[in-house]
């Protein structure tokens, strides 16, 4: 009991004395956590310090620059406002000048608005009595004629009006008469020298259809087996083997002249061979196609270097040699264009143009007509579009275009190659017509003269060549004749296809009859 009651002061003092530890041990810490946090701030504020001071030295610099860029900017700003100002001061100045000068000019013009409004009031003044004038001496005029102004007026241009209506058809026919004359003349003495220094043969060429055969015996032989000769040789040369009874001869029909021709040339070689058979056929016929190519072309080469045309393209040539074997009513298309192109030649020689292109013009002027029959269109459209592609001479090709004056307009070249066209195909003999188509050309010329009014009758004559047409007197005057001749001759040339010229006639006489008694 004793001994509890000793130990609880010595419990309660060790308890004290570890809350006293604890105490004192917890104010250590404290003091010693405060002195590092003093510490610790001390050396941030002395960071804070270096910090501001190296802050504001910076800002110090950056302001100072910053400064002195404004000042600059400032110092450019003030010159150029100072520039400026000094320009709107000058500008200002020369406004003010021009100003004062326009002043000037509207106080000039002013002025002179003035004196010409004088001077138009004068002038109207003045004008004013002139028409009163004038009135009373229409009025005095009208009371003497007993016409009034505009009836006087009328009769006057009435008078002037028949006046030089008689004075212009007198000078007309003078003139017209004159110019005749001068172009007749020249003309004629152009076509003559032409013709007479063009001295060619009259061509009458037609293309042979004719076989002849040695014996009938023969005509069996080209039929052969079931007729398989006739039939190859047909196939071959694409024409039609006739074979009648004409003694001693075979005939050839086709449209195209070169087939026709490939086929005379290799009938006639079989027939002089004997050996005729279908693959013998077809052997000659294509070496008389190659034959006659190379022949058409050295044909073409042989017309160009006789006339004198060089540089021909190859493709030309051997269009032109095709023309060896293409007639015109008679008449070879080569041998014809080799003369025009003398004749075009002479022509331009005489009007000062260019021979060469006239001569070359005139060569291929119907090279249309080689290809006429597999191409849609007229022969000198046809010849113009071959010859332009592969000849660089306008001239050429628009005289080939307008030698047959299709075209609205016609130039030089296009008359000079016409008019060659023309002396080739009209000279006598040079062509043949059937009977049909020259009576109908007649009968159409007479027809156009006899649709004018106060024609009485008409007559063609000089194989078509000329129409005389007489007019009656009472109806026609000596100008009306005049004028119906023109229309006439515009009609035909609108109207109808023809070689050569046309002339027309209108003759108007008048009879006096009276009987003595």
């Amino acid at each position: 009991m004793d001994f509890q009651l000793l130990g609880v002061p010595v419990l309660l003092a060790f308890f004290f004395s570890f809350v006293i530890g604890v105490v004192f041990g917890g104010m250590a810490a404290f003091l010693s956590r405060g002195l590092i946090a003093r510490r610790q701030m001390r050396i941030a504020e002395r960071r804070a310090a270096r910090l501001v001071a190296e802050a504001r030295s910076e800002a110090k610099d950056l302001i100072s620059a910053a400064k002195q860029e404004a000042d600059g900017a400032k110092a450019a700003t003030e010159a150029e406002q100072r520039e400026r100002r000094a320009e709107l001061q000058r500008q200002e100045s020369r406004l003010a000048q021009k100003a004062e000068s326009l002043e000037r000019k509207l106080d000039g013009v002013e002025q002179r608005e003035r004196g010409l409004t004088d001077k138009e009031r004068s002038a109207e003044s003045i004008r004013a009595h002139l028409q009163e004038l004038k009135n009373a001496q229409l009025k005095q005029l009208e009371l003497i004629s007993g016409m009034s102004s505009t009836q006087a007026r009328q009769a006057l241009l009435e008078s002037m009006e028949a006046e030089m209506q008689q004075e212009a058809s007198r000078r007309l026919r003078e003139w017209e008469a004159k110019m005749k004359e001068e172009a007749n003349v020249r003309a004629q003495d152009i076509l003559s020298q032409a013709i007479q220094r063009s001295a060619s043969d009259v061509v009458s060429e037609i293309t042979v259809t004719a076989v002849p055969i040695p014996s009938d015996e023969m005509k069996g032989r080209l039929i052969g087996r079931e007729g398989r000769n006739i039939r190859a040789l047909e196939q071959a040369t694409g024409v039609d083997l006739i074979i009648d009874d004409t003694p001693e001869a075979v005939t050839l029909s086709s449209f195209d002249p070169v087939r026709r021709e490939v086929a005379r040339q290799a009938l006639s070689k079989l027939v002089l061979d004997g050996r005729i058979h279908p693959a013998r056929i077809e052997e000659v016929v294509k070496k008389t196609k190659e034959e006659v190519e190379a022949s058409m072309y050295k044909a073409g080469e042989e017309a160009a270097y006789q006339v004198g045309v060089h540089r021909l393209h190859p493709e030309l040539i051997k269009l032109l040699g095709r023309l060896k074997y293409r007639t015109s009513y008679g008449q070879n298309v080569l041998a014809h264009s080799v003369e025009v192109a003398y004749l075009a030649g002479m022509i331009a020689a005489e009007l000062g143009a260019n021979v060469a292109t006239a001569k070359k013009a005139g060569l291929l002027h119907d090279i249309g007509k080689a290809v006429d029959r597999d191409v849609e269109g007229t022969h000198a459209a046809i010849g113009a579009d071959l010859v332009k592609q592969w000849d660089k001479s306008p001239e050429v090709v628009q005289s080939i275009l307008e030698h047959h004056m299709e075209t609205d307009s016609t130039s030089v070249w296009g008359f000079i190659i016409s008019a060659a066209d023309a002396i080739s195909g009209a000279r006598p003999g040079v062509r043949r017509e059937t009977l049909e188509h020259y009576l109908k050309r007649l009968r159409a010329l007479e027809d156009i003269a006899n649709s004018f009014k106060g024609v009485e009758k008409s007559y063609a004559i000089q194989a078509g060549r000329e129409i005389r047409i007489m007019v009656k007197p009472e109806e026609v005057d000596d100008m009306g004749a005049m004028r119906l001749a023109r229309d006439i001759v515009k009609k035909i040339e609108e109207g109808m296809d023809y070689p050569g010229q046309i002339r027309v006639t209108v003759v108007r006489e008048t009879r006096a009859v009276e009987y003595a008694k």
